[in-house]
């Protein structure tokens, strides 16, 4: 730990006068003041107990503007304070000589910046974040051999339904764009397509598993969701280390509490190492947007965990890394025998209850044609723009979306 503020500190300017603090005047004179002083305390000789105290009071104040309201009308200024309190924090807490649970709470720190704030000078965060991860790994590789080598996973073979061949969803191998374009994106067919992602790291050099996920992204601190889909009364989200998920949701299954799911689009953003063992799949420069407008998403939980039958706004490219999953997919021109919910919030999701369809409530449901698969790991499902889709996980499972217009 002795070098660990001077591998921080040689991330930062050099000088007090470069390191940036510049607001516009939705920012407070007494909040730009606070920031100031804490600049001044971070290249200061002096050591005192009043950097964190600063960095406190900081982090206070923005939380405080970043919960009021809906998150789209906290404006990105407010976002940028938290970033730059988060990075204060992080250096009084790593100044003289942190303890071990003074790095986790630092790494902590940069995770709440990465996910809550806006980034600053050039993703500084990110850069720090990588530097406390190298000591966590240093510091607990040995523990982690120890205490999780005897976790390992009773892996069952799934229970995987029985597919007529009449409603199977479509393969095809490698198509051409020519060919994609022509025969499944113009006329917003389903189709899986095989053999597109087999270059991924994550299916070869870097093949995803728990152990893996623990040694790039354990100490991680990431939102979870708990209960085994989001319509679900008891349904809520916390924040857990990618460790404390695996222990909790995946080796204990949840325990009282149900199943957990890591379902969010900031994770390959907020962990680089997981994002570089992923590619664009080709098939989205045939979209209309830049390469920047297309949202990744990760999807990593265990078995039993549903998404209703909902449908999105966009082109969406599902492509399966680990595990196997089951699809259902309907046309949105059969929206009316889907019976979507009525409320503004969930009316782009259906009522019904896909596996276990309550008939008398939803005579028409029955009626809806559909089409059916199973992913398994390599496979890439396009789902349409608009076209409703159910999906549960069969066993452990982890996937990535492409969401693309």
């Amino acid at each position: 730990m002795a070098t660990l503020w001077s591998k921080i500190s040689a991330a930062l300017p050099a000088e007090e006068e470069q390191f940036p603090l510049q607001f516009s005047d939705k920012v407070e004179s007494s909040v730009t003041d606070m920031l100031k002083r804490s600049r001044r305390q971070l290249y200061s000789d002096t050591t005192s107990t009043s950097p964190t105290l600063s960095a406190q009071i900081i982090l206070d104040l923005s939380w405080e503007k970043l919960n009021t309201g809906t998150w789209r009308d906290v404006d990105k200024e407010w976002r940028r304070v938290y970033s730059y309190g988060c990075l204060f924090k992080v250096a009084a807490l790593c100044r003289e000589d942190p303890s071990a649970d003074d790095v986790r709470q630092a790494v902590r720190t940069c995770d709440m910046g990465l996910l809550m704030g806006a980034a600053i000078m050039d993703g500084i965060l990110q850069v720090v974040v990588r530097i406390l991860q190298g000591e966590v790994r240093k510091s607990t590789e040995e523990e982690e051999e120890s205490e999780h080598e005897v976790k390992r996973i009773k892996i069952e073979g799934p229970r995987v339904p029985l597919i007529r061949e009449e409603v199977t969803v479509p393969r095809t191998k490698r198509p051409s764009l020519e060919s994609f374009n022509t025969n499944y994106l113009l006329p917003l067919k389903p189709v899986i397509l095989e053999g597109v992602i087999d270059h991924w790291p994550a299916l070869n050099q870097h093949p995803w598993s728990i152990e893996y996920l623990r040694c790039v992204a354990g100490c991680r601190t990431v939102p979870v969701e708990v209960g085994s889909r989001y319509t679900d009364e008891a349904w809520s989200q916390t924040l857990l280390t990618v460790n404390e998920f695996i222990d909790q949701y995946i080796l204990n299954k949840g325990g009282a509490e149900g199943v957990g799911y890591l379902a969010q689009h900031q994770l390959f953003d907020q962990i680089p190492e997981l994002k570089e063992d992923i590619r664009l799949p080709d098939y989205c420069c045939l979209g209309e947007g830049e390469e920047d407008d297309i949202t990744v998403n990760a999807w990593f939980g265990p078995g039993g965990t549903v998404s209703p039958l909902h449908q999105d706004p966009q082109q969406n490219f599902l492509a399966q890394v680990v595990g196997s999953k089951y699809v259902r997919l309907y046309s949105p021109e059969d929206t009316d025998k889907l019976y979507p919910h009525q409320s503004q919030l969930l009316h782009n999701t259906s009522q019904v209850e896909v596996e276990n369809p309550d008939k008398e409530r939803f005579p028409e449901f029955a009626k809806a044609p559909y089409l059916e698969c199973v992913l398994q790991p390599g496979d890439v499902l396009f789902i349409p723009v608009r076209h409703w889709h159910y999906v549960r996980s069969l066993e452990l499972s982890f996937s990535v979306s492409f969401w693309w217009s």
